[in-house]
């Protein structure tokens, strides 16, 4: 089957690249051999943007290949060097192209102006190594964390052409001719219906003014339903700051003249909505015909009685062309003059924030008690659950914000799965009751090769301290699920 050559809708998959994970290393040197931790960060993930490219006139490419993939971070490494960020992949659409969710329906962006850029699938965060989680609350931490996952999603990419002018009217009235008369665009022009499948593009001088017009193909009656073709390009003419209809006087098909044809054309554009406050002009063609000529002298006063500059024209002699051509410039200057300057913007999508909510919320789910909330989820993704001193560090940053506290309030009891995600949860077993004693002294998500490493005397005595500060604090008593509350800042 053949590639068309112009398209206009695709949808497109795209996921970021993955963070690098985090390194979980310790320093090692002659006399020195467990010098503190020295992990590096793991790298960010590359990103998946779009950006306007003034020169593309079709989304053809991604047609042909509609799935994109960033480049993953890489890990990091020992003595403190950080893995590498991935590569952003950048791909280049029309001016125009609008942006929507192809899941939710929500448009994300509206990509106008060269060089915009819109980050539409961000690149996952690298994990922490081991030398950036040490804190002075845990000195010695044996583990690192692991880089996320980039963002997913598809999205669907329509293109509505910018243009300052737009024609519409019939098959054959005359629009490709009026542009290939009017600007150096030389699009296929034949006498008969359907001759134009793409909308054409023409840029126009005039004096000091220059502006774009383009066409709607297949205008016909009922188009707006879905008849003909111009159901498919009636988004073309959406940015439009003005509309010439271009009718056509020397037809001989039963049934239609210029008015009737000019109502039929506002008909569709009024079903198809969101055109009503565009300036018309009405451009009466083919006068080089003597018959046409004569129709278009009948009809002109009329289509003037409705406010609407009326211009005979020929695209085939020329006569009106240069009239129809300043006016629309003219419109097209005092529109520009009137418009704010617009500058290109790099817009990025983010979660949109819960300003001022809870940071997670728990639910009971028949047997299990579901934990759901953008920052636990997230540390539960980070988390080697292989690593025993990673998963007590994970219990002690849940436990700081306060889930189990809430777990205890809402009547959980020792044995409940708790499910911290979605359909991908981690389950714990509630264990709120764990006595430990003296086991305290040693804090969880500490690397006890480096204790170990300290002087026997240095050890007792941080041992000691250790204990009468726990003792007047009151905490040598049985801790809750997920451990002590922690005052390290990772987040």
């Amino acid at each position: 089957m053949a590639i068309p050559s112009f398209v206009d809708t695709v949808t497109l998959q795209v996921a970021g690249g993955k963070g690098g994970n985090g390194c979980a290393s310790v320093h090692r040197e002659k006399f020195k051999p467990l010098g503190g931790p020295d992990g590096g960060n793991g790298g960010h993930g590359g990103s998946v943007v779009l950006e306007v490219d003034p020169g593309l006139t079709t989304l053809v490419e991604y047609h042909r290949q509609s799935r994109r993939v960033a480049t993953n971070g890489q890990p990091g490494k020992g003595d403190h060097q950080n893995g590498a960020v991935g590569e952003d992949i950048v791909l280049t659409v029309p001016e125009g192209t609008t942006v929507t969710d192809a899941g939710s329906g929500e448009v994300l962006a509206d990509l106008t102006g060269a060089g915009s850029r819109l980050v539409i699938a961000e690149g996952g965060r690298g994990g922490l190594g081991n030398a950036a989680l040490a804190s002075a609350a845990r000195k010695a931490p044996g583990f690192a964390l692991l880089g996320e996952e980039g963002e997913a999603r598809t999205v669907r990419l329509e293109l509505k052409v910018v243009a300052d002018i737009g024609l519409v009217g019939f098959p054959s009235a005359g629009k490709s001719s009026l542009i290939a008369a009017i600007s150096r665009a030389r699009p296929k022009i034949a006498d008969y219906p359907f001759t134009t499948l793409v909308p054409n593009l023409g840029v126009v001088v005039a004096g000091e003014t220059t502006f774009t017009v383009a066409d709607v193909p297949g205008l016909i009656e009922g188009a707006s339903d879905g008849r003909g073709l111009g159901h498919e390009f009636l988004r073309h003419i959406e940015r439009c700051w003005a509309i010439v209809h271009v009718i056509d006087c020397a037809t001989y098909e039963p049934g239609r003249d210029p008015i009737t044809d000019l109502d039929v054309i506002e008909r569709e554009l009024a079903a198809y909505g969101g055109l009503a406050d565009r300036p018309r002009m009405v451009a009466l063609n083919k006068i080089d015909i003597p018959d046409a000529r004569e129709l278009a002298e009948i009809v002109h006063a009329d289509v003037a009685e409705r406010g609407w500059p009326v211009f005979d024209i020929s695209t085939k002699s020329g006569d009106g062309l240069q009239q129809l051509i300043f006016a629309c410039a003219q419109l097209v200057a005092d529109r520009r003059a009137a418009a704010p300057a617009a500058e290109p913007a790099r817009i990025v999508l983010r979660p949109k924030p819960v300003g001022g909510g809870p940071e997670f919320t728990i639910k009971r789910e028949g047997e299990l008690w579901r934990v759901r909330g953008e920052k636990p989820e997230r540390w539960v993704r980070q988390t080697d659950f292989a690593n025993d001193e990673a998963v007590g560090y994970l219990a002690d940053r849940l436990n700081r914000i306060g889930i189990e506290v809430e777990l205890l309030e809402l009547g959980a009891v020792p044995g409940d799965g708790v499910a911290i995600g979605g359909e991908d949860a981690v389950v714990f077993d509630f264990s709120p009751q764990v006595e430990v004693g003296a086991e305290i002294l040693s804090r969880r998500g500490e690397d006890q090769r480096l204790l170990a490493d300290r002087p026997a005397a240095q050890r007792r005595k941080a041992r000691d301290e250790e204990y009468h500060r726990a003792k007047e604090a009151g905490e040598l008593q049985p801790y809750r699920m997920f451990g002590e509350n922690d005052d390290d800042q990772s987040d």
